[in-house]
């Protein structure tokens, strides 16, 4: 024969076992109903409260809750899991003592009231405070007044015990009681006038109603004899029975916001780590551009020290100044023929010249530059024409020349980048250079280059030491200085001891 485990048909879990005598179910389930179609509740009790004084129609599922409570209470205590979510937590209670149901006895001469009353005299006389008390219709089957009088005063001598109580009733007045006095909390059991039937959810806070009027009323009863009981209310009763419908329809619309709320709150958070993702991955890509252009910028810098090591060794082996002009020459026109790598997000927005356009005084934007300027000469046979950009004037080929642009379209990091070789040049370039001992072809060389640096440096005054002597060498210098682009004006200074062996030079 098959043998079956009872655990086998729960999704059961194994609760916290917690000191503080405190009941915390979530979504517990009644064990024997079939576990696809129960609707589960949660109860949390002995934390602010100690009594809960479930109310509402009849088959709704107010003896469900007290069964369900006790049932799992029993489990746990025995060692079986039970029907709920993780994270529930029970108590050890020394005794549970429940009056539910109806033991009526014509042979043992015994009324609804008085059963219930044999109970509950046991229950005073041994609950302690460590017991737990479930109560079915407290005060029913006898004079409703005299009941729910009789009912507030069994309640609060159990609170008085300080256990913990869960009991079911109809009575109007303890309603109210429970509204007004610490240590207990309504709740009900949710139930659909439309169809008549109860959805079995348990609300803790909202006191329940009984329905008489509208129940009787979709059953067919007449209208007049609804009508005449209303009148029989006092105003009082149909003041806290329109309070409680508010109370009712006002937690249902806070529950509905709340898990609206709940909903967005996760949808934001979710769109909040998907931009962490998508920040982190721009990251990581800024990250591998930026190495990249570190390694370019690397191999390009050990290129172009190879070729200045390669010229300094021709230097050394040239003996006159006609042949360190013509390697001068060589490396004037090795830079003008290197053509920069193209800028895909520059070329979208400028528009190359036509020949015909390029003519003096014509605004024009520098693309290996990045930058605008203004033409100051004509075509030259070798297809360039001067460009002053800002305060610096330099030959460029007419390819490189297109339209002018405005400063929001130019390429900020260009920018930046040469901001900063100025900077750096600024810091590492001396305001003087001394050419004594070199005769004028290889001064005037080594001058030139000295003033083109000093403009990128944004320098505005400078000292060439050439020394006295004949005055060949100065003489050769300040020829050379009258015509060049970035001398604004030149004078003889003092060197020395007050010889005059010093040109000062103020640029452009």
């Amino acid at each position: 024969m098959q043998k079956h485990n009872f655990q086998d048909h729960l999704s059961g879990i194994t609760p916290i076992i917690n000191s503080k005598k405190e009941i915390h179910l979530k979504n517990a389930r009644h064990p024997f109903i079939d576990q696809n179609k129960v609707v589960p509740i949660s109860i949390d009790l002995g934390n602010t409260f100690s009594v809960l004084l479930i109310t509402g129609p009849n088959t709704g599922g107010k003896t469900v809750t007290l069964k369900t409570v006790g049932l799992l209470i029993c489990m746990a205590c025995s060692g079986l899991n039970i029907p709920a979510d993780e994270n529930s937590s029970i108590f050890v209670f020394d005794s549970i003592f429940a009056d539910i149901g109806d033991d009526q006895s014509i042979h043992d001469s015994l009324s609804t009231f008085s059963s219930h009353m044999t109970h509950i005299v046991e229950i005073t006389n041994n609950a302690t405070e460590n017991s737990l008390v479930l109560l079915d219709e407290l005060g029913s089957g006898t004079d409703p007044l005299e009941g729910s009088k009789l009912a507030i005063s069994i309640l609060d001598f159990l609170k008085s015990l300080d256990l913990l109580c869960i009991a079911t009733t109809h009575y109007q007045e303890l309603k109210q009681y429970a509204l007004i006095t610490n240590g207990f909390k309504n709740a009900s059991v949710e139930f659909d006038i439309s169809t008549l039937s109860p959805t079995y959810r348990l609300l803790i806070g909202i006191p329940g109603k009984s329905n008489a009027f509208e129940i009787s009323k979709k059953l067919g009863l007449n209208k007049n004899i609804i009508n005449k009981a209303k009148t029989l209310m006092t105003s009082n009763q149909i003041d806290i029975e329109n309070l409680l419908k508010t109370i009712y329809d006002n937690k249902a619309l806070v529950e509905e916001e709340k898990l609206q709320i709940t909903q967005k709150l996760e949808d934001i958070d979710n769109l909040r780590k998907s931009l962490e993702i998508k920040n982190q991955e721009l990251q990581n890509q800024e990250k591998e551009l930026i190495n990249n252009a570190k390694q370019k910028a690397k191999q390009i810098l050990l290129d172009a020290k190879e070729d200045a090591n390669q010229i300094i060794r021709q230097m050394n082996n040239k003996s006159n100044s006609k042949e360190l002009e013509n390697l001068r020459t060589e490396l004037n026109n090795k830079i003008k023929n290197i053509k920069l790598e193209e800028d895909t997000s520059v070329n979208t927005y400028y528009e190359i010249l036509k020949p015909e356009e390029i003519v003096p005084n014509t605004k024009v934007f520098v693309t290996t530059l990045n930058k605008n300027g203004i033409v100051i000469s004509h075509i030259s046979k070798s297809g360039e024409v001067q460009v002053q950009v800002e305060n610096l004037k330099m030959n460029v080929s007419i390819n490189c020349l297109a339209k002018p642009l405005l400063n929001k379209n130019i390429n900020n990091s260009f920018a930046k980048n040469q901001s900063f070789s100025s900077i750096s040049k600024a810091k590492n370039i001396k305001t003087e250079i001394n050419v004594i001992g070199l005769n004028s072809e290889e001064a005037i060389f080594v001058v030139d280059k000295f003033l083109d640096d000093c403009i990128l440096a944004k320098l505005n005054n400078v000292r060439i030491v050439h020394g006295k002597g004949t005055g060949k060498l100065r003489d050769s210098i300040h020829c050379f200085l009258k015509s060049h682009p970035h001398v604004k004006s030149y004078r003889i200074g003092t060197f020395g001891e007050g010889e005059m062996g010093v040109t000062v030079v103020e640029l452009k």
